[in-house]
């Protein structure tokens, strides 16, 4: 069993290094510009966006992916946006869906009805565990410009936490 519990202040080192890997490999995260330790706890533990953000441990306690579950501008009250990395190498077979675990049950004890997940439309990893999760394509944002002007599409999928969801 993969331990899961909440992001505190001495996972931000892991956490941002493992982030930072993710953007220099690229194609799986809309981020291109790596992460200052001091900007990563900002978005992922102290913003005022946060609803939670967990961390999955592998077996000597190192973080081996996290999960952020925040307010998105765009998106109704009782919908929330959500960001998953894990680590490239070596490989914690199960940390998404543990992590999910958490944050979908604590999603639907704050009450929200949804979770929204946006991911570039080249990033078949993040695209087949989103659908894995139970995630269902919701829209599309057809062509949005890289760094470097290249246009890639970004898939918003939904998952419902109550049947009745409005998002």
């Amino acid at each position: 069993m993969i331990a899961v519990r909440p992001m505190m202040p001495e996972d931000i080192s892991a956490a941002c290094r493992l982030l930072n890997d993710i953007i220099e490999i690229g194609g799986s995260t809309a981020f291109e510009i790596p992460f200052s330790e001091a900007l990563f706890a900002q978005s992922y533990l102290t913003g005022a966006d946060r609803i939670c953000c967990h961390v999955a441990l592998d077996e000597q306690g190192e973080v081996a992916g996290f999960q952020w579950l925040g307010t998105h501008d765009l998106l109704p009250e009782d919908c929330a946006d959500i960001a998953t990395f894990t680590r490239r190498a070596p490989v914690l077979k199960g940390a998404g869906r543990a992590l999910f675990a958490e944050t979908a049950k604590y999603a639907a004890g704050v009450g929200l009805s949804a979770i929204s997940a946006t991911i570039r439309a080249d990033n078949g990893m993040g695209l087949g565990y989103y659908d894995k999760m139970g995630f269902r394509d919701y829209s599309v944002a057809y062509g949005m410009p890289l760094r470097d002007g290249r246009p890639v599409d970004r898939i918003t999928k939904r998952f419902d936490l109550r049947k009745d969801a409005l998002c």
